[in-house]
């Protein structure tokens, strides 16, 4: 076995000294980051064996992809508000408001074309501080017809 050598003050540089203290004022947010999972269902929602509609840790909210799929409504704008308003059962599920909480959206559509469609009905989910979102355009959703997908993450006020 080695023996440990001690580190004298004078081994320690600056740039040594900075790591170690932001390692360790790092130490209570990795905690919490690395805490309990919590699956997180809406009302008219199902814990798959592939995936829960939400996971809460601490005080984030991770809510999983919704389409807004529909044999009676087929047009961007309600598959649109269809997505959003399957995205906002897990947010309510977790105590909050997609409009109070989500700090980041994510939009898969299927169609460029469709970009102003979309962006008319998420509008009225978000009146004002709407959260950051990407907007990627995919060559196909998992189910046939589906124009929209709709992630979203979120700060749970406290």
């Amino acid at each position: 076995m080695r023996a440990v050598r001690p580190v004298s003050k004078s081994s320690v540089t600056p740039a040594v000294a900075a790591l170690a203290l932001s390692i360790l004022a790092a130490a209570p947010l990795s905690a919490q980051a690395s805490g309990a999972r919590t699956p997180v269902v809406g009302e008219g929602q199902r814990i798959t064996a592939t995936l829960s509609p939400g996971i809460r840790v601490g005080n984030q909210l991770f809510a999983s992809g919704q389409l807004g799929t529909s044999p009676n409504d087929t047009t961007i704008a309600g598959q649109t508000t269809r997505a959003l308003e399957s995205t906002e059962k897990v947010f309510k599920a977790a105590g909050t408001t997609l409009a109070a909480a989500a700090t980041k959206c994510t939009v898969f559509l299927t169609d460029v074309k469709d970009f102003q469609g979309m962006n008319g009905a998420y509008t009225k989910f978000f009146p004002s501080n709407p959260p950051a979102r990407s907007t990627v355009v995919v060559a196909a959703l998992v189910v046939p017809n589906a124009k929209v997908e709709i992630e979203c993450q979120g700060i749970i006020p406290q």
